[in-house]
């Protein structure tokens, strides 16, 4: 590359991150956002994003507007302008107002729970190969037996939970946790109310989990990246929400692990804290956390890859790429480190289906791979967290929370209380590509049509359509095929275990 053609391109990202960090410049372009998105439908205001566009804009109308009316000579000018003027204001204000307040106490989910959903899920045996297992578990809230449910299935088909020097029930040397593994869970936790993962299913899964048969001496985290940006309060994500996806809404992440801390070693990270500070890897003498931002993009899907290194609250140091950090012996050991990946299923605005493979926009950092001009959000679309997978961890095993699902098409990342649905399911399989391609096609989309949603193509596994889910669920699919992963969007390649509770 040339240097003036390299100097035109720093220019660029100069006036981008000037742009995107100016309060100014944020805030009136979210303030133009909201009256032109909000328009002639007020209801409109209480979307997540306008609220946070409303929060910017009335900043900025505090900040820049309303002082500026003072000296310069407003008060002296005609009185029609100024009444337009200041009804502009007032209307944009109140309507920040009425968006912020729309994310108080929800109305209970009796809209949602009155619609007849009886969804059909039918057990199959692949007819091609080479093959994914996918095991489903329906009639479960989260707070009962179905994580045990769930781990006897697959057991019964050959998927070890607990891995064990002698077999035993569901254990084995095959097993996927070690009684002294760090098991790192991935939870979604940057929306709260059903936009978040169950709390009642991730505490289940962490007894599961020291219940281990061989006594669990191991450590538990439970972690997620918010990116310190947008969610409920425009300020990232939280794993202590007031307000969260359980029977009881009060119960936290946060008041899960600390149940489990007192016995176990139980602790969560949350990586906004992080997500701003580029780091080192532990073997090249950085111990600060912080995320660790691959040098070059895919040449396949324009991704930089970014994953975090951090120190738990027990000591322990992990890197999400290269396992845990053994400071004396100056090592890694990959294997102890067990990523389960919790997330919770539901639509989204842009890219169609939240599930396993969108999930991992939780592991990277927006911000960082945004410096580069590879905002990681805007590679979703091109297969981007393919590539984020692939070059960081692959799920040890992962567990779609199914249990209140919003069946609006494009309605997420958001999902209010009265949102959601109540489906009842959880599902799991060691193929991140298989499950999201199934409970798309057999919970969204099923459940959509069920209540008369007109249409269901934003959900569709199979569409053709540039851009939509589908497509970029392949992309990300060849990018995991290209670094040797098995995963498949082929349901003829699918075994599928069903079980009632």
């Amino acid at each position: 590359m040339d240097a003036k053609r390299r100097n035109i391109i720093d220019l660029i990202v100069r006036m981008w991150r000037w742009a995107t960090t100016s309060a100014f410049v944020v805030g009136l372009l979210s303030l133009a956002w909201f009256v032109f998105r909000t328009g002639t439908k007020p209801s409109r205001a209480a979307y997540p994003c306008q609220r946070v566009a409303a929060a910017n804009g009335t900043a900025w109308l505090a900040t820049y507007f309303l002082p500026l009316l003072s000296v310069t000579g407003f008060v002296g000018t005609n009185r029609s302008w100024r009444r337009k003027l200041l009804t502009v204001a007032v209307v944009v204000l109140v309507a920040a107002g009425a968006a912020w307040l729309s994310n108080g106490p929800a109305p209970l989910d009796a809209a949602m729970t009155d619609r007849e959903v009886n969804l059909v899920f039918e057990g199959k045996h692949a007819t091609s190969s080479p093959t994914s297992d996918l095991f489903v578990v329906r009639g479960t809230h989260g707070d009962d037996g179905g994580v045990t449910e769930l781990i006897s299935l697959m057991a019964d088909a050959g998927t070890l939970f607990y891995r064990t020097d002698a077999p035993g029930t569901g254990s084995g040397p095959a097993g996927l946790i070690a009684s002294d593994d760090v098991v790192l869970i991935k939870v979604n936790s940057q929306w709260d109310q059903r936009g978040g993962t169950n709390t009642d299913l991730l505490r289940s899964l962490i007894q599961a989990i020291v219940d281990h048969p061989d006594g669990f001496v191991g450590e538990i985290v439970v972690a997620d990246n918010g990116q310190a940006q947008y969610g409920s309060r425009g300020s990232g994500g939280s794993l202590d929400w007031s307000r969260n996806n359980a029977e009881d809404r009060g119960q936290s992440v946060q008041d899960v692990a600390n149940a489990f801390a007192a016995d176990h070693r139980v602790s969560t990270y949350l990586w906004d804290r992080i997500t701003g500070t580029r780091v080192e890897e532990y073997d090249a003498g950085d111990a600060e956390d912080g995320y660790v931002v691959a040098e070059t993009r895919s040449p396949s899907t324009g991704a930089v890859s970014a994953y975090p290194k951090f120190r738990t609250a027990y000591g322990t140091h992990v890197s999400f790429k290269r396992g845990i950090w053994d400071p004396q012996r100056q090592s890694y050991d990959s294997d102890r480190l067990k990523l389960i990946n919790l997330p919770v299923l539901k639509p989204h605005s842009i890219y169609g289906v939240t599930a396993c493979i969108k999930h991992y926009m939780g592991v990277t950092s927006d911000r960082l791979t945004g410096t580069g001009g590879a905002s990681a959000h805007y590679t979703v679309g091109t297969g981007g967290m393919g590539t984020e997978i692939a070059e960081t961890r692959f799920p040890t095993l992962n567990i779609v929370d199914a249990i209140w699902v919003s069946l609006t098409p494009g309605r997420g990342p958001m999902v209010y209380y009265n949102d959601a649905t109540r489906i009842d399911v959880i599902a799991a399989s060691t193929d991140p590509v298989a499950l999201d391609s199934w409970c798309a096609k057999h919970v969204l989309m099923q459940g959509a049509q069920q209540t008369g949603q007109r249409s269901v193509s934003s959900f569709d596994p199979h569409s053709e359509v540039h851009g939509s889910f589908a497509y970029w669920l392949r992309l990300s699919r060849n990018e995991l095929v290209a670094a040797g992963y098995r995963v498949t969007v082929d349901e003829a390649r699918m075994n599928v275990y069903v079980r009632e509770m």
